[in-house]
């Protein structure tokens, strides 16, 4: 079966159909990952975007499902150059095919990923729509208005509070998205974990006592969630706290800082990221399309301690004085290497101090 994926600028693509039958629209990224397909598609920061693979074979190794970042595939959608479905890899559950129908996602396959990819690092990020049924070129480019959602925490974030026993510091999670494995991460160093709703407020989380305060990852612009701002400042002073990319801009907001919407981001397992402190370079995941404003930082408050080595952005802060630090990549998302757990190691020493 046929199918078109249609960009804002009017560039049309032909590929074939894969996943559901179907249209979807969203924001089209790029990913550079050479593995780490599943846990990318169920990545709730990616919730609402097109996600354009740029390695040439995806679902080689097939899916399991431990690897998944949360319960479904968060991505609207997916463009491949091209899809492996006999898979031969011991841990294999699934085909990759099977895995886009049964969480109904709509994709398009035998697409030069290159093409596009030099393309959105040109023009930047686009609004996208992907539709294998016989639909006009007109018809699909007055679809692309129907993607403003700005309400995405909101629907990756947990409805109800959620406990998580450990032997050791208590953990609230404020979840805007939070991936598994930074619970797992929490799990391991036997923290007590208790998982709030995004928009729990400051006396709800304090209620429980907690050691520390992890603000997650999560999709979509920091600006849109203004109503959880002054719970972080509240936080900011009472309790150590630990950022992590939707989360580290969150805190830099509250701490008087900016952000902004990046050209076409960073997304992908081989990001370097130099670490000031340690005088250490380090490669790591990251999937984010806002940064923190370097300038509007304010600099007898808080100090810049990560920079992106390609292109000098702000990769962590933190407090001059309070036990408070966040970083933009993923030290949970380990893309070959671990080194960035060191961090979950630091928010643990902070809690026990």
């Amino acid at each position: 079966m046929n199918s078109i994926l249609y960009l804002e600028d009017g560039t049309v693509f032909m590929g074939k159909a894969i996943g559901k039958k179907g249209i979807t629209t969203g924001e089209l990224v790029f990913n550079t990952s050479m593995t780490g397909y599943q846990e990318i598609l169920t990545d709730p920061s990616y919730r609402g975007q097109v996600i354009t693979m740029c390695y040439p074979y995806i679902g080689n190794y097939g899916v399991n499902h431990n690897f998944s970042q949360s319960k479904e595939i968060q991505v609207k959608g997916i463009v491949l150059k091209n899809i492996y479905n006999d898979t031969s890899h011991y841990l294999s559950e699934d085909s990759f095919t099977n895995f886009l129908e049964k969480n109904g996602i709509v994709g398009i396959s035998g697409i030069d990923t290159r093409s596009i990819t030099k393309k959105i690092r040109s023009k930047g990020t686009m609004k996208c729509v992907i539709c294998n049924k016989n639909e006009s070129i007109s018809e699909i480019k007055n679809m692309l208005n129907s993607n403003d959602d700005k309400e995405l925490v909101q629907q990756v974030s947990t409805p109800f509070i959620k406990r998580i026993e450990g032997k050791g510091p208590k953990v609230a999670v404020l979840d805007f998205g939070a991936k598994n494995n930074i619970i797992e991460n929490l799990k391991y160093r036997n923290c007590d974990i208790t998982v709030f709703p995004y928009n729990s407020s400051y006396e709800n989380i304090m209620e429980i006592h907690p050691s520390g305060v992890l603000l997650s990852n999560g999709p979509g612009d920091p600006k849109d969630l203004n109503e959880i701002i002054p719970t972080v400042k509240k936080l900011i002073g009472s309790i150590p706290i630990f950022g992590i990319c939707l989360g580290h801009q969150l805190l830099a907001l509250a701490l008087g800082g900016d952000t902004y919407k990046m050209k076409f981001g960073h997304r992908g397992g081989n990001h370097g990221v130099y670490d000031r402190n340690l005088d250490k370079a380090f490669i790591t995941s990251q999937n984010h399309g806002y940064a923190v404003r370097k300038e509007s930082l304010n600099r007898n408050v808080v100090e810049v301690t990560h920079v992106n080595l390609n292109d000098n952005t702000v990769e962590g802060i933190r407090h001059k004085k309070l036990p408070i630090f966040s970083v933009q990549f993923h030290p949970e998302g380990s893309p070959g290497p671990t080194d960035t757990a060191y961090l979950f190691d630091k928010f643990l020493k902070y809690m026990t101090l």
